[in-house]
């Protein structure tokens, strides 16, 4: 017999996720990060990916008003950094400071990539779905690329060479080993 949850808590048997970095910017060009884990490819032609976000969040009202973000690939080594951009709010710093993080330009839009992390999307957004307490901000992808050691022959993440980082649920942060057995990580590494 499989034991019950409650239905508010029915995200965390969709865990462990990929952990994104999102920037975006603001109409003047201040960047700011959110860290998302719900987000997902919707379409391949045309390019469209999708990522969650309540319009509680800061980067809600920068995301609608600018029309684009990047979705930036985190790994393992940076999970303390995506705690804090995912804790605390640009409206009373600045992300990138606060967490040592490098904004380089993106290929195709205003907001910047992050330096650290292993790959990045560019999108142009192309919709915006109301879903419940959170909006689907639909991104039509318009570049996409990655470090050349994180990727193997086959175009998908070499392992082996590089470690993603994905959300468990709260502050718990996963990878996996090069052998592909999942490890936990502490908040705060």
């Amino acid at each position: 017999m499989s034991d019950f949850i409650s239905v508010s808590s029915f995200t965390r048997l969709m865990h462990p996720c990929l952990t994104g970095l999102v920037t975006c910017c603001d109409v003047d060009g201040k960047p700011n990060i959110i860290t998302i884990a719900w987000m997902t490819p919707v379409s391949v032609n045309p390019p469209l990916l999708c990522i969650s976000v309540t319009p509680a969040r800061y980067s809600f009202d920068l995301i609608r008003a600018a029309g684009e973000f990047v979705v930036n690939i985190a790994p393992y080594q940076i999970a303390g950094q995506a705690l804090l951009c995912g804790r605390r709010s640009g409206r009373d710093e600045n992300k990138f400071e606060a967490a040592g993080l490098m904004a380089k330009p993106a290929q195709r839009v205003r907001p910047p990539i992050i330096a650290e992390c292993v790959a990045h999307v560019e999108c142009r957004l192309v919709n915006d779905v109301e879903a419940g307490d959170h909006h689907l901000f639909i991104g039509e992808a318009l570049a996409a690329y990655a470090r050349a050691d994180a990727l193997n022959e086959k175009g998908m993440y070499d392992l082996a060479r590089t470690r993603l980082l994905f959300h468990v649920g709260g502050d718990v942060f996963t990878t996996t080993s090069a052998s592909g057995e999942a490890i936990a990580l502490p908040p705060d590494e």
